[in-house]
């Protein structure tokens, strides 16, 4: 295949649902928090909806396989353009159920009886519908008859109805209030943005190519990218999908914005026209934004008369004049965190970090001081400390507290929520500033840095016996899911183990000793795809209002 002559091990780009390329923008991370939460909390009903092409298949797919084999019994239904009998049939066959006769009441008979066998066993079992909004409302009236099945306390199956938008309009039908009334969570998935549309690209290159970015998209065919498919996984891979045959036949080894818009072209006379009413939405706002400019053009226009316009160097004066309002001083950030009482510092920095996680924030017990490892405890958040600079904090992509020594040797904290190239975004903030260049960081951080992770399979609590041999199976799981182990998941700690880690090491440029530390486990769960720890931030430009500089 042509994506082979850049080194891919499979295609980047392709159209169909696969786990393995998972990544979770903004929106799609949420969306799952959602659906994770509902269930493990068993609200019974669960709806998903989003445009065409959004991810969800993706994400639900994601999150069954995410789900514990040993707690959870999972069923998955795609597509049920189904008679009410042999809806039944496919959710009972998907069970392992028995599936003879045509009496429904036999097939629900027997779902009942799997379900509270199930409770009693204590294990959580869910049914994803997809593409729901194909559902009859004869069918969807026996998805209600389904989720009747409860005890006193619990709800015996948790249903998640996955679908297009039309779904929300079948399901304001008044034959299906009842129905409507029980889903107790819901969300509406949305594109992506233009910055997680670049992430996303580079994130399909970087996992078919083992790391690698044997192929990149200029500025300006990201641009056309995300215009043309306002941030619609399946459009950006269609297009990518498309580039790539271009680089390929012209041996490149760069999409320019030619290349992206003959794509494009290519791809429009495939394209619904649902798409095509999208566009002129988008060209519509373009015109209006157009408007403002030219507005805007002329009010500055009108204010700089001829005889009054300024020239490059007075230009330049006033905005060095406007930076001396606020002159950054080292010593004047420092002094200002040194003000800040320890125990109010320390929440403020931990409760940002918890912000990007999306858990719960901690709040201070009067009488009673915390201290950084109590506080992420208290969020099962594992605190690992070590030395490190904005490169390697940029590798890790994480939110980090930053060490702040002070005179004396007493320390503050600073969490680290976003960094692009030129500045940082800091919490609380530095002498009244959130934003910092880089190199004022540097000024005031000497690299003691720790980051609150979630060691989700538990693997370095260095645990013992039958728990360490599963830690290790999990270990290898996540080495075969990011393509540096081929052996057996059998939870044996062998030397081909060993050397699979290292190389997962080499390749994301740590220490390549073999060893599990906490900087290659956050990598690994990050890789892996199905976990989602949050990524710094990317600084969307300073507020002069808040950093007090032009």
């Amino acid at each position: 295949m042509y994506w082979e002559s850049f080194g891919f091990k499979e295609a980047p780009f392709a159209l169909t649902p696969n786990p393995s390329f998972l990544f979770l923008s903004a929106p799609h991370q949420e969306a799952f928090a959602h659906l994770l939460f509902a269930i493990e909390n068993r609200a019974g009903f669960i709806e998903l909806s989003g445009e065409v092409g959004t991810g969800k298949t993706t994400i639900v797919r994601t999150l069954l396989n995410q789900l514990d084999s040993e707690t959870h019994r999972t069923a998955l239904i795609f597509n049920p353009i189904l008679s009410p009998l042999g809806f039944m049939k496919e959710v009972n066959a998907e069970f392992g159920l028995p599936t003879e006769g045509n009496e429904i009441r036999d097939l629900h008979a027997a779902l009942n009886a799997y379900l509270l066998e199930e409770n009693r066993a204590g294990h959580t079992v869910v049914l994803v519908i997809d593409e729901a909004q194909n559902l009859s409302v004869e069918v969807l009236e026996h998805v209600r008859l389904i989720s009747n099945l409860e005890t006193e306390s619990d709800k015996l199956i948790q249903i998640v109805l996955v679908g297009q938008p039309e779904l929300n309009a079948l399901l304001a039908r008044d034959e299906l209030r009842q129905l409507d009334q029980r889903i107790t969570v819901r969300y509406h998935l949305k594109p992506m943005c233009f910055e997680d549309t670049c992430a996303y690209i580079r994130h399909r290159i970087r996992f078919a190519a083992d790391g690698r970015e044997p192929l990149t998209f200029s500025p300006g065919a990201f641009k056309r990218i995300f215009k043309f498919s306002g941030g619609l996984p399946r459009l950006i891979n269609g297009v990518c999908d498309r580039a790539l045959l271009l680089a390929y036949t012209r041996e490149c080894k760069e999409v320019t914005p030619a290349m992206a818009s003959l794509a494009i072209a290519d791809l429009r006379k495939e394209a619904p026209r649902r798409r095509r009413a999208l566009q002129v939405r988008a060209l519509s706002a373009a015109l209006v934004l157009c408007v403002v400019i030219i507005v805007g053009f002329s009010v500055v226009s009108f204010h700089l008369l001829p005889g009054e316009k300024k020239g490059g160097n007075e230009v330049k004066e006033a905005v060095q004049e406007g930076a001396q309002l606020a002159p950054w001083s080292a010593e004047a950030a420092r002094q200002a965190i040194a003000a800040q009482p320890e125990q109010v510092n320390l929440y403020a920095a931990v409760n940002a970090v918890l912000d990007a996680w999306r858990v719960p924030r901690v709040e201070p017990v009067p009488g009673k001081p915390a201290n950084l490892r109590s506080l992420a405890k208290q969020r099962t958040l594992v605190p690992s400390k070590f030395s490190a600079n904005l490169e390697i904090l940029g590798r890790l992509d994480a939110p980090a507290l930053l060490h702040i020594v002070l005179p004396g040797g007493a320390e503050r904290l600073v969490a680290l929520v976003g960094v692009d190239k030129n500045e940082v975004e800091v919490v609380p903030p530095v002498a009244g500033h959130t934003k910092l260049t880089r190199a004022e960081l540097v000024q005031l951080w000497s690299g003691g840095t720790t980051v609150l992770w979630k060691d989700f399979h538990g693997i370095a609590s260095r645990p013992k016996g039958a728990e360490k041999a599963a830690a290790t199976k999990s270990l290898q799981g996540l080495l075969k899911q990011v393509g540096c182990y081929d052996g057996p998941v059998d939870g044996k700690p062998s030397e081909t183990t060993k050397t699979a880690l290292a190389e997962f090491q080499r390749r994301e440029q740590l220490t390549a000793d073999g060893k599990v530390g906490a900087q290659t486990l956050m990598l690994l769960y990050r890789r892996a795809g199905g976990y989602f720890p949050p990524g710094l931030a990317r600084v969307q430009g300073a507020d002069s209002k808040q950093t007090g500089r032009m």
